[in-house]
C-alpha cells in the first residue's frame, strides 16, 4: 500500500509514489531534517565465498580486523571486498557468523532455510525441498513496522532451475514467499500500473511515454509549491529522473514487442546472460521503494538455490557457479577438476560485490537532509553458505549503512556467533522490538541464546 500523503494520482488511476519530503512532513521534535524511517535490504549470493580454508588462501576478507578505510581496502585490492572501498566508512564486515542447525539432506537448501530465519530446517519435506521452521527477518520487519497488510518487497534475479528456487523470505514455518522475477512487473505494482488497462499500457509504450507523463499536472503543482525547500525540490527531480531512467533501461532490455507486451519479458528476465542486468534493475526499484516509504524491508535473491548461473569472466562464459564452487565439472562429488576454479569463484564474488555496490550507489543517490538514503537504512550482502566446502561456519554478512546512527560503521569485526544475534541486531537497528518492548533480541529458534552483537552497535 502507498498512502495518499505520499503519492501523485494521475490519468487512468495511475499513482506515483513520492520520496519523503521534509517540507511537507508533520513536525516532530525527534525528527532530523529529511529523516526517513530506517529500513533493511538483503541481497543473497549462493555457494559461499573464496575465503581461507585448510587448502585455499584468503581471497575475500581484509587481512586484519579493525577500522576500515578506503586506502586500506585499496591496498588489498586482491580481496573481493575491496570492490566496496568507496563505502569503507559505511561498511560493517562481519566474519565468524554460523548457522545453528544442520541441513536435512541438502546443504544448499538447509543454508537457504536459515540465512534470514535462524530457524530449524524442516524434517518433512527434506533434501532440496526442505523449508525453514520460522519467519524471516524481512517478514518480521514488515509485519511490525509496515502499515497493516504491506509485505516486504521480495525479488529474484536469474533462472528458476527447479532443483531449488526461492530460499529467502518466509511468512512463518514452511511458508516460503514467492519472489517476483520481472523488474517490470515489480515496477507496475510499485507505481500503481498493475491495474491499468492493457490498451493504456500499449498506448504508453507505442508513444514511448512515461508514467511521469500521466501525473505531470500534479508533479508541476507539487514542484511549484512555495513551501517546498530547495533540498526537497532537488530530491523530487532526482526521483522523477530515476523513474524515467529506469523505464528507459527496462525498455532497452525488452524484446521488440515493447513494454506493453508483458508476456515477452518473462523469458528475458530468466535468461542466463541477463542475471546481472535484472539484479541491477531490481536494485533501482528497491531504492525507489525505500525512498518512497513503500515498505521497510526488501530481499533480492541472485541466482537459483545453488546458483547454476554461467557467469562471464574475462570475456569467457564459464561453467555454472555451482560447479565452480565444487571445483569440479559436476554438481555432486565427482567430476574432472575445473582449472583455476578458486580464482573463478573469487571473480564471481567480485561480481556480487559490484552488484552490491550498485545498490549502495542507488541508495546514496538520494540526498536527504541528514545524509543519504543509505545512511538511514542498512543494506546486507549475505550468503547461505560459508565456502567451497559448503560449510555453515564463517558465513559472510556484509552490512552497509548505519540505520540512522544505530550501527557503528567503518569496521571489520571477527566474532563467533550464531546468525540469530546478527539478525536481532539488524532488526533492532531499524526499530523492531521484543515482547517486552525493548530492542529485538529473541528472533529465531527459541532454543538459541538471544542477544545482540555489541561490537557493531553504536554507543
Amino acid at each position: 500500500m502507498i498512502t495518499r500523503r505520499r503519492v501523485l494520482r494521475g490519468l487512468f488511476g495511475v499513482t506515483v509514489a513520492l520520496p519523503f519530503l521534509e517540507s511537507l512532513a508533520p513536525r516532530r521534535a525527534s525528527a532530523g531534517a529529511g529523516d526517513v524511517p530506517p529500513f533493511a535490504i538483503f541481497m543473497r549470493q549462493a555457494n559461499g565465498v573464496a575465503q581461507a580454508t585448510h587448502d585455499e588462501p584468503e581471497m575475500f576478507w581484509p587481512s586484519e580486523a579493525g577500522p576500515l578505510t578506503a586506502a586500506g581496502m585499496e591496498r588489498e585490492s586482491d580481496r573481493a571486498v575491496s570492490e566496496l572501498k568507496d563505502y569503507a566508512d559505511r561498511l560493517i564486515l562481519v566474519r565468524g557468523v554460523r548457522f545453528a542447525f544442520e541441513g536435512n539432506g541438502c546443504g544448499h537448501s538447509g543454508g537457504g532455510n536459515q540465512c534470514l530465519t535462524a530457524a530449524r530446517v524442516s524434517e518433512d519435506p527434506s533434501g532440496n525441498e526442505s523449508l525453514a521452521m520460522g519467519e524471516s527477518i524481512d517478514n518480521r520487519i514488515a509485519t511490525e513496522l509496515n502499515p497493516p497488510g504491506v509485505e516486504p518487497l521480495t525479488l529474484y534475479a536469474g533462472k528458476a532451475a527447479g532443483y531449488i528456487n526461492e530460499v529467502l523470505s518466509y511468512r512463518g514455518p514452511k511458508q516460503l514467499r514467492a519472489a517476483e522475477r520481472s523488474p517490470f512487473n515489480a515496477y507496475q505494482k510499485l507505481f500503481g500500473l498493475a491495474d491499468v488497462e492493457p490498451e493504456v499500457m500499449k498506448a504508453l509504450a507505442e508513444r514511448r511515454a512515461s508514467v511521469n507523463d500521466l501525473v505531470r499536472g500534479e508533479m508541476r503543482a507539487l514542484l511549484g509549491r512555495a513551501d517546498l525547500s530547495k533540498a526537497d525540490r532537488e530530491r523530487l527531480e532526482l526521483h522523477f529522473d530515476s523513474i524515467r531512467d529506469l523505464e528507459v533501461t527496462l525498455t532497452c532490455k525488452l524484446p521488440p514487442e515493447r513494454v506493453a507486451e508483458m508476456e515477452a519479458i518473462a523469458p528475458a528476465v530468466r535468461a542466463n546472460d541477463n542475471v546481472e542486468a535484472v539484479a541491477r534493475m531490481h536494485m533501482d526499484l528497491i531504492a525507489l521503494a525505500m525512498a518512497c516509504g513503500v515498505t521497510r524491508a526488501a530481499t533480492l535473491q541472485v541466482g537459483d538455490g545453488n546458483d547454476s548461473t554461467e557467469y562471464t569472466i574475462h570475456g569467457v562464459r564459464q561453467k555454472s557457479f555451482h560447479k565452480i564452487s565444487h571445483r569440479i565439472d559436476g554438481d555432486g562429488s565427482e567430476g574432472p577438476p575445473i582449472e583455476g576454479a578458486q580464482e573463478l569463484h573469487h571473480q564471481i564474488d567480485r561480481i556480487h560485490a559490484r552488484l552490491f555496490k550498485h545498490l549502495l550507489d542507488r541508495l546514496s543517490a538520494y540526498q536527504l537532509g541528514s545524509g543519504t538514503l543509505l545512511d538511514h537504512g542498512v543494506a546486507v550482502w549475505l550468503n547461505d553458505l560459508g565456502d567451497k566446502h559448503h560449510s555453515y561456519k564463517r558465513v559472510p554478512y556484509i552490512l552497509a549503512g548505519g540505520a540512522s546512527g544505530s550501527l557503528k560503521t567503518g569496521r571489520f569485526v571477527d566474532v563467533s556467533i550464531t546468525n540469530n544475534k546478527l539478525l536481532n541486531t539488524i532488526g533492532a537497528a531499524v526499530g523492531c522490538t521484543n515482547a517486552e518492548g525493548g530492542p529485538l533480541d529473541d528472533f529465531g529458534d527459541e532454543s538459541l541464546e538471544g542477544g545482540l552483537v555489541g561490537e557493531i552497535l553504536a554507543s
